[in-house]
């Protein structure tokens, strides 16, 4: 008889892949959500979706409807043609 033949395989409890990572629950629900319209003039609301390097932030993170995303959006692109937010930078200081 070869060996190892006969043996039960072990099965693992613990789950692979995760490693020691803390698993942080990102929040559910945006604040935006309740809008019925995002203001673009609003800048202070705007650069909390917006990231150093000047891009959006995706809505995985932020937690908005596929609908609130679109027209945050928007809003950026608006806030950013009239010069409110920087295309690269995130906020303009309106000094």
């Amino acid at each position: 008889m070869a060996r190892g033949r006969g043996r039960s395989k072990r099965v693992s409890t613990r789950r692979r892949g995760l490693g020691n990572r803390i698993i942080i629950p990102r929040r559910k629900t945006s604040p935006l959500n309740k809008l019925t319209e995002i203001p673009f003039k609003d800048v202070e609301l705007l650069k909390n979706y917006v990231t150093e390097r000047g891009r959006i932030l995706p809505r995985r993170i932020t937690g908005n409807t596929a609908t609130t995303q679109r027209a945050l959006k928007l809003a950026i692109k608006r806030a950013r043609s009239i010069a409110l937010l920087s295309f690269s930078g995130g906020y303009v200081s309106q000094d």
